[in-house]
């Protein structure tokens, strides 16, 4: 659709006459005003945007540095070097790309109790140490399991029961020591999947997860 010339050009001179100061309903001040304003509004944009360009350059650091670390992680897992080798009362095992420290039962606990002993805490304490210095950012989950056998004598109803409430007090122990809250949770097992013993089917597996 075609604009009428006479209206454009009747446009065109109102707009020149405003700039001239004529012609304008506006007063002087308020121009002057909405101008300032105007101006205020894009120096306050510009730092906005400088300021979220830092801020995502910072995150793309910070996931870069995490991404080097799960690789670094990664390549230690596949050459057998986890990080948990030399900590007394553990057994390291894989799950495809997931890395599993046993701790076993009698070590953690006292029988039919789900209080740590005082002793299991300094290897808790390195296992903690290790998560946070070559898994960061990995989820972990604490499996509890014990043997077979039915519980007659113990507060607790169920087998399922007594690993639940052990590998939650794991789960606590390890977040008091600076492991993530949002990146471990844990899982009871009860008797399922046995070991060679029933001493080794009661223990606790910390599983760092792919």
């Amino acid at each position: 659709m075609r604009m009428n010339r006479g209206l454009v050009s009747v446009v065109s001179l109102c707009v020149f006459a405003t700039v001239l100061g004529g012609c304008s309903s506006v007063p002087r001040e308020d121009y002057d005003a909405a101008v300032a304003e105007s101006s205020q509004l894009r120096s306050d944009l510009a730092s906005v945007q400088e300021r979220l360009a830092a801020a995502n350059a910072r995150a793309q650091s910070l996931e870069q540095d995490l991404l080097m670390a799960q690789s670094e992680a990664d390549r230690a897992a596949e050459l057998g070097q986890t990080g948990f080798e030399d900590i007394s009362g553990t057994t390291i095992s894989t799950r495809g790309m997931d890395v599993v420290v046993g701790v076993a039962g009698d070590v953690l606990f006292d029988s039919g109790k789900t209080e740590l002993k005082r002793s299991s805490k300094a290897t808790l304490d390195r296992i903690a140490s290790v998560i946070a210095s070559q898994y960061p950012g990995r989820m972990i989950r604490v499996e509890g399991y014990t043997d077979t056998d039915p519980i007659r004598k113990s507060k607790w109803k169920t087998n399922e029961r007594l690993s639940a409430e052990r590998a939650m007090s794991v789960e606590a122990y390890l977040v008091s020591k600076g492991v993530d809250n949002n990146l471990i949770y844990s899982a009871a097992f009860g008797p399922a999947n046995p070991k060679g013993s029933k001493a080794a089917s009661r223990r606790v597996e910390i599983v760092i997860l792919n």
